[in-house]
């Protein structure tokens, strides 16, 4: 432990997508901070447990389990399955998604279903879990969802992406609204274009980037950089800990570019 303050030493946290990218640097932070109960849940048997052993080998009692969020049964499953578990669970990451490519015009409807089921209403599911148990309980506890500045707007080949990104936005204040005298908080983050394994394969498979993408993308970028996992992953635990309080319904953009700027 790097002995950052140990802010997350009660943090009990179902994290989908946890397996890479985003979701396990979380995962990793949330242990760096003192967390000894972590769910991670993904659809690769190979990567989670790869993660889980990673995590356990840091002392935390780690689980991983395997679920597309996309469906409804998988993400009641899961928050049954790390109930079992660990007994009782406290914050919850929604770290899932898809990103998968259409514009209006060109967007199928089983494209458009698969987009809502896994950005949407996997997490609506999933929070109605956790927030169940949490009332039940009278027990505080955090939600953080993963968003995208595409939220705002988006670009045109991101259509149905952002617009599912934009219902995620309006669900976490809602959310946040509704059990804030519960204690139950819930908020957001909302990357830029993200340095990842799956951001890889999204570029070669849908733009035909060449291996050297990442380097031409960072050298036209503001600060030179894609957002790294690692630095939104900080953000990520501070929001999902005590230590942030009140602080419930904040959409937090994080990237170098502007939502509403224009060049000068």
């Amino acid at each position: 432990m790097s002995g950052l303050d140990n802010r997350n030493a009660e943090t009990r946290a179902i994290i989908t997508g946890g397996t890479q990218g985003i979701g396990f640097a979380i995962a990793d932070a949330l242990a760096d901070e003192g967390s000894k109960a972590l769910a991670l849940v993904g659809r690769s048997q190979e990567k989670g447990d790869k993660a889980v052993a990673r995590l356990k080998e840091r002392g935390v009692d780690a689980i991983f389990i395997s679920a597309d969020v996309a469906k409804v049964e998988d993400c009641r499953r899961a928050v049954e399955t790390a109930l079992g578990h660990f007994g009782t669970m406290n914050a919850l990451v929604n770290a899932a998604a898809t990103s998968a490519r259409g514009s209006l015009v060109d967007t199928t409807e089983d494209l458009f279903d698969t987009i809502f089921a896994t950005n949407v209403k996997g997490p609506f599911f999933l929070m109605q879990g956790l927030v169940k148990h949490l009332l039940e309980r009278k027990a505080p506890g955090s939600i953080v969802n993963v968003l995208s500045m595409s939220a705002h707007a988006g670009q045109s080949f991101l259509t149905p992406y952002s617009t599912s990104k934009g219902a995620l936005m309006t669900l976490t204040k809602n959310v946040a609204n509704a059990y804030r005298g519960n204690r139950i908080r819930c908020n957001a983050v909302l990357p830029g274009w993200m340095d990842t394994e799956g951001e890889a394969l999204v570029q070669k498979k849908w733009h035909g980037a060449s291996d050297d993408w990442l380097e031409k993308a960072e050298a036209a970028q503001p600060m030179g950089q894609l957002v790294k996992p690692a630095q939104l992953a900080r953000l990520v635990s501070y929001m999902v800990s005590p230590q942030s309080g009140v602080m419930t319904g904040s959409l937090v953009d994080y990237d170098q570019n502007i939502a509403g700027s224009f060049p000068d």
